[in-house]
Parts: structure tokens; sequence; C-alpha cells
């Protein structure tokens, strides 16, 4: 080991011993290679699973390091690492390092920020929009380290997204009143093309040609007068390839909102990671070690890559598959699978638990929601964190992910189907189609990637208490990607019969109690 990646070791292995709720194996490895990263300037990724406290292991190296360090992190877990984590490590290493908040500053030049030691805490969105529309906030060659890097290819795709509102449009109108008419018969003609269109549960809709026509005909009136305006920005970047262009439909306003984004990022992306060495950290990046499909998603070139292996005897959930449930698009899936959800919840008999649900489907949610509220009464809700203690709580896998710190821990968890996403979702289905036109495997770049890092999130809270698991949707069982869906859900430990489940549900019995190891 050179200087630093033993100077790190050593401190934090000192200050592990004196934090006996720190149990992660792999705390010290992960910070040598960090140090290292930070050291030769190179790239590297690193899948922590489901580990807690890791940030210790990158925060570490980024005090000890002689020079700046970014750390790019949601400004939820910033909160985190400066009410707890980097006072307990300051104090700890003695380091002089100065620890920066980027909103907190007062428009820092750019190279006082590389002109000494300092941990600089940046969000996503504020690291983004500065690389991606190259306004030399924040030098390059300072070394950067992503947490939270799960989330990556979202933050990418909002920051390249452009919008235009119903207050854009307003404010059209109040910027060029000479062109008044023409700019609210475009916005009129618009609205009754969309709302003309059939209904969907998504509430979105891809622009066809007629409606981009409509669109084309105000651009060529602004752009002779403010080609830099807004709108003449905005329909710029729908002309180019690549780009998905969709409207948002608020049915209840009357109004939508017209948006375009690129389909696949790595173009866009590829540039802004070869100006600085970054480390990126997530919990579940791929589902392979090397991370393919992550790293040519997001342009990424060869970098080391590391998967930390997970806790089996603390970290398992207990795995519930039932058999003979007909595959989830037939006709008999909706009423097997609300036989099921009720039987679930019946025979387990318990009272003091939190029940959780998720459908990917729109329509099957609210149905579903109906139908149990009519067996179980007012325990049953739809995306609410205001659930009772012993509550049913309905919900899709993106309310389940982004209130999961505001629920109490579910006893029993039941995943309605794989969340794979809906190519009746207009955008789903665009980004569908250009991986076909470009023959390129849709699935396996796209649809199957989604549906693993949901799962993987889904299920994270339930591994402290082990709780159970049911996933009713046969193709994990019928087809051939359902090996890489239980690879996804490890460690697991598989209940073998119904009444493994209701004695562990009701008593928290001994797990060789109906249960089957992996497989």
């Amino acid at each position: 080991m050179t200087v630093i990646e033993a100077e790190v070791h050593t401190y934090l292995r000192s200050f592990l011993r004196n934090q006996p709720h720190l149990t992660w194996p792999h705390h010290l490895t992960m910070a040598r290679l960090v140090a290292r990263a930070l050291r030769l300037k190179r790239p590297a990724l690193m899948q922590t699973g489901t580990a807690d406290g890791y940030c210790f292991s990158y925060l570490t190296p980024g005090l000890l390091f002689a020079r700046p360090v970014i750390v790019v992190a949601p400004k939820t877990k910033q909160k985190q690492l400066l009410d707890s984590a980097i006072p307990q490590l300051k104090e700890w290493l003695d380091a002089k390092t100065s620890v920066m908040v980027w909103d907190q500053l007062k428009q820092p030049a750019a190279q006082d920020l590389a002109a000494y030691s300092s941990l600089i805490l940046v969000s996503p969105q504020e690291w983004l929009r500065d690389r991606l529309l190259q306004q030399g906030c924040f030098p390059t060659g300072i070394p950067t380290i992503f947490d939270e890097a799960d989330d990556l290819e979202s933050w990418a795709r909002e920051a390249l997204t452009l919008r235009f509102t119903p207050r854009d449009w307003n404010q059209l109108l109040n910027d060029y009143p000479q062109q008044r008419e023409i700019i609210r018969d475009v916005r009129v003609e618009l609205t009754k093309m969309l709302y003309n269109r059939p209904q969907n549960p998504y509430e979105c809709l891809l622009l066809n040609q007629p409606e981009q026509e409509i669109l084309q005909r105000l651009f060529r009136v602004l752009q002779n007068i403010s080609p830099h305006h807004h709108f003449c920005q905005f329909f710029q970047q729908t002309k180019e390839a690549n780009q998905l262009f969709w409207a948002d439909i608020h049915r209840e306003r009357g109004e939508f909102t017209i948006a375009s984004s690129p389909v696949s990022l790595a173009e866009k992306l590829a540039p802004i990671w070869q100006q600085q060495a970054t480390v990126f950290i997530g919990g579940f990046l791929d589902w392979e070690k090397d991370a393919p499909v992550y790293r040519q998603k997001l342009g990424l070139g060869e970098m080391t890559c590391l998967r930390f292996s997970p806790d089996r005897d603390h970290n398992a959930i207990h795995l519930y598959i039932p058999d003979r449930i007909p595959m989830p698009n037939t006709e008999q899936f909706q009423p097997a699978l609300l036989e099921k959800l009720r039987h679930l919840i019946t025979e387990a008999d318990f009272e003091q638990s939190l029940t959780v649900i998720l459908v990917s489907d729109v329509p099957l949610k609210t149905q579903v929601t109906t139908d149990l509220a009519g067996k179980f009464g007012s325990r049953v809700r739809l995306e609410t964190t205001a659930v009772k203690e012993n509550g049913i709580l309905v919900c899709g896998w993106e309310f389940w992910r982004k209130h999961q710190q505001d629920l109490a821990t579910p006893q029993l968890l039941v995943m309605t189907t794989i969340p794979l996403p809906s190519l009746e979702n207009p955008v789903v289905a665009g980004q569908v189609a250009y991986y076909k036109q470009k023959r390129q495997d849709w699935f396996r770049l796209y649809l199957l990637p989604t549906a693993l890092r949901e799962l993987q999130r889904a299920v994270e809270p339930l591994r402290n208490n082990q709780g159970v698991t049911a996933l009713l949707d046969s193709r994990v069982s019928h087809r051939s990607y359902g090996k890489t869906i239980l690879a996804a859900l490890e460690p697991y430990a598989r209940v073998g019969n119904w009444n493994g489940v209701c004695q562990l549900l009701r008593f928290h019995v001994d797990d060789s109690i109906g249960i089957e190891g992996d497989f």
C-alpha cells in the first residue's frame, strides 16, 4: 500500500474499533480503493448492496486527501453526512480539511475551489447542470465521488429535459403582444388535438406529426423575432436526433406541458466524465459486477468495478412465490390476484404490523384498493403516508421508494408483478421504439435493468427485520429472465409453503421452519 491508502486504512480501522454498530465487513477494502482512485485519478465503480454506514469508507480518504474532493449527493444525504458522519470523522482524524456545502457558498471562483484541501458537498442537480451547460463553476480535474449513484440516470435525464409549461405559454403572450393571436390559436388548437386523443392512465402522449407541425408554425414566427427565446430553444431541441417529444396532460385544469428529452444519455454524458476522475457508489447499479449495462447507458468507459458481497446471515429476506398464479397478461390474473391478496392478509392474521402491496399497473392499483377496502375497511389506504400501524398500504413502486423512510417497516411486502416499465406508457414505448430502431436489445438494456433496481430497493427495508416478501408474478418461474430476478433479490431464504409464511408473520419463528435455501 502507498502512503494515502495506508493512512486511510490505519485511521479508519482505529475509528471502526470504537464504533461497534458499524459492522459492515468491507469498510477498509472500500476505503483503500477510494483512496487509490483519488491518488491515481482513475474512475471506479462500487456496488455496496444493502450496506449501512458505507459513507465512512469514502469520507475518510476524502478528508485525508491533500487536495480538494467533490462529493455529489442528494441534499437529504448531505444532511446526514453533515449532522453525523463528517463531525465524527473530523474529530477522530483531527482533520483540518474544510467542509463546504456548495449552495451555501457565495459564488466562489472556480480557481478558489482548487486552491486548498477541502471536501465540497454538491447536489446532483447542481453538478450536472454545471457540467452539461458548461458553466465552469467546478474546475476540471477535481476528483469527484457520486453517492447514491443508483439514481444517476434519472438525475441526468431530468437535467437534460426541457419543458414548456402553462406558465411559459402565459409568459409568451406577455413577451410578444403583437403575436398574441397566433400564440393563442396554436395553444387552443394543440389543446383540442391532445384532448381528443384516447386517454391513457399515465396522462401523457407522444406528440404526433400534426401536433408537431402546429408548434412548427409558431416556431417560424418567433424564430425571426427572438431566436434565443426559451420556446425557440425548446423546439430546436425536439428536432435533434435521439429525442422524445411528449405532452403531460393536466386534465383537471384543462392544460398541458410539452417536454423533450434525449432517449439515450450516453452521447451527452460521455464528455463530462473525461473532465475528472469519478468514483460511482450505489447499492444496486447493475446485476453484473462490471456493470456493463449501467456503464453503457451513462457513457462510462473502462474502470475499476467492485461489487461487495451481502451479509447472508443478517440481510436475508424471506421470499414466498406461490404456485399456479396466472400470467399477468391474461384475463385470469386480476381475479386470481385479488383472491390471493385477500387470502394472504386474512390468513396471516397479524394486527400490529404494516402490510405494503406494490402494484405497477395504474388502473389495477385502484381496483386492488377498492377490493381490499371492501373486506378490511379503513385499514386500506392508497398512496399515503397517513396509514395506521396495522394498515394495508397499496401503492406504486415509485411512491414506496420515495416514502420508505416515512413509513414503518412492513412485516409483509407483496409485489404483485415484476416492475417492468409498461409499454402502455407512451414515454416508455417511445424509448423502446428507439432501441428497436438501433437494433438493440431493448428488454436487456432498458426494461430489465429498471425492474431489477426497483426490486432491490423495494425490499431493502425488510432486510433488517428479515420480513416476508411475496412475489405473485409467475413469470419469475416460467421466463428465462426469472433467474436474474431471483439473483437480484439475494440474499433470501425461500419460504417453501404457506404455513411457513403464517408462522413467520405471526411468531417470527426461526428461519428453518418451512423454509428452503437459496436456489
